[in-house]
């Protein structure tokens, strides 16, 4: 089971924060903050799974993560693109390079929705973010992993908002399209990641 899906800039601003758990809500900041810093002090380079931040690490009476101790979460893992971290917390059941994929589709599905998606279509258009999200997990349970049809479900749904193209190619700084290969200019950032992807 996903027990949460964060994506945060490198600045540490939370852009999503979708808990499919239930978690005290005094403790979800310091959780954030935790997880940030964890992942922004990696190396380059670095291995994208990481172990579980000290407020997850200790036990389910120490986090109040309401959950049976199939779904306690186990496992961080994340990978960076362009401005953007994508955070996946999940149990020991999830497979991580499945769970990796999963936030290869889910910036692929965003990539093609936006054309060419920027920090600022996440900010300001929230509902698509949201609406991809919900198209490909539901409940912590992975529903959808075929990019035509979350893309086509999304499309259909009509919350997609696409921003006015100028002639300034992407607006808005930090963009993150580079095709149909994903986030940055004509692939990866690949100085953040250890997997290039396909």
């Amino acid at each position: 089971m996903i027990n949460a899906v964060l994506v945060f800039n490198n600045n540490g601003q939370p852009r999503l924060t979708k808990f499919y758990s239930q978690i005290d809500v005094s403790l979800q900041q310091r959780l954030l903050s935790q997880i940030f810093s964890l992942v922004s002090n990696r190396p380059p380079g670095a291995c994208n799974f990481l172990p579980l931040p000290p407020l997850l690490a200790g036990s389910s009476s120490s986090t109040s993560w309401n959950t049976s101790t199939t779904d306690e979460p186990t496992t961080l893992l994340y990978r960076h693109y362009a401005t953007l971290y994508f955070i996946i917390i999940s149990d020991s059941l999830e497979s991580p390079l499945g769970l990796l994929d999963l936030i290869q589709v889910f910036v692929q599905a965003l990539d093609q929705l936006f054309e060419n998606v920027c920090e600022l279509d996440l900010i300001f258009n929230f509902e698509t973010l949201h609406a991809t999200l919900e198209e490909m997990i539901t409940g912590g349970c992975v529903v959808e992993t075929d990019l035509a049809r979350i893309v086509k479900a999304v499309g259909d749904s009509g919350k997609v908002s696409k921003r006015p193209k100028s002639g300034g190619g992407g607006g808005g700084g930090g963009g993150m399209g580079g095709g149909t290969t994903g986030l940055g200019r004509g692939g990866f950032m690949s100085g953040d990641l250890v997997w290039t992807g396909r």
